[in-house]
């Protein structure tokens, strides 16, 4: 729709990796629609996996003290997140073998987001769980894991639904949140060692200068958008997000149905 150069197309998307990764507005929904409204409806993998592993680092630095309690004390949280994983590890390659392109839809996108956005809202529904964490049992942990399973769908956001599911589950704020992106780590470097892996077979389209500057950018984004979102964790206002997502996926939704509509009339079928 739009004629960006690939540099400036580049930081835009990694702008928006960095916030939509960690606020609870899905990073790959936005990113589906903004390359849509760009004329991209084709990212580039090796592009992907850049901005991918600059969150991903954002989440190790942000949580480094965590990590290193999870190495050394908190040990029996590693089977957890392991656990936690399978459900999207098996969902994942599933949909990358068998429908890779429904998760490039921007119709299936608008519907999703607004998914999300009521999802949101039930937090208003819940009140401030009291445990921990490392309390957690085998069954929230796998409610969780199905969560973040839910979020392969573009437009559902992976924080936002597994912070939901742990509130749910009886977690603190804050303990659901921590939870959240310590289970990302495993999620996000096993998409993005799978996409790496299609680099190696296919070789890289874009510029590894640029692909560098959309990781940093992406990082420092992330960085940030990750700090904001656990002070609002904290606060409770997680369901304000609600407010963006439902007007902004029906209007994707709007968009998407007017231009399948035009679409059909040129061809004749209306």
């Amino acid at each position: 729709m739009f004629d960006i150069p690939e540099l400036l197309q580049v930081i835009i998307l990694a702008i928006i990796q960095g916030i939509a990764e960690f606020l609870p507005i899905s990073s790959s929904g936005h990113l589906v629609a903004v390359e849509a409204l760009l004329g991209n409806h084709n990212e580039s993998t090796e592009l992907s996996v850049m901005l991918h592993f600059g969150t991903l680092v954002a989440i190790l630095v942000f949580y480094r003290q965590r990590i290193k309690d999870l190495l050394k004390e908190d040990r029996r949280v590693i089977p957890m997140l392991i656990v936690g994983t399978i459900p999207a590890a098996v969902i994942g390659l599933y949909l990358k073998k068998y429908h890779e392109g429904l998760l490039k839809s921007p119709l299936l996108t608008g519907f999703m987001l607004v998914i999300t956005g009521f999802i949101l809202m039930t937090l208003t529904k819940i009140k401030p769980g009291k445990k921990e964490y490392t309390q957690l049992s085998l069954l929230p942990v796998i409610l969780i894991g199905i969560a973040q399973a839910f979020a392969l769908l573009p437009g559902i956001s992976r924080s936002g639904t597994t912070i939901v599911m742990g509130s749910w589950m009886g977690l603190k704020r804050q303990s659901a949140a921590t939870f959240s992106f310590l289970l990302a780590i495993p999620a996000i470097g096993g998409a993005s060692v799978l996409e790496a892996k299609d680099i190696l077979e296919n070789g890289a389209t874009t510029p590894i200068w640029i692909l560098a500057i959309g990781a940093v950018v992406a990082f420092l984004v992330g960085l940030v958008a990750l700090g904001w979102l656990v002070r609002w964790v904290e606060q409770g206002k997680l369901h304000w997000f609600a407010y963006w997502l439902l007007p902004f996926g029906f209007f994707i939704i709007v968009w998407q149905l007017y231009e399948i509509m035009k679409a059909s009339a040129s061809a004749g079928l209306l």
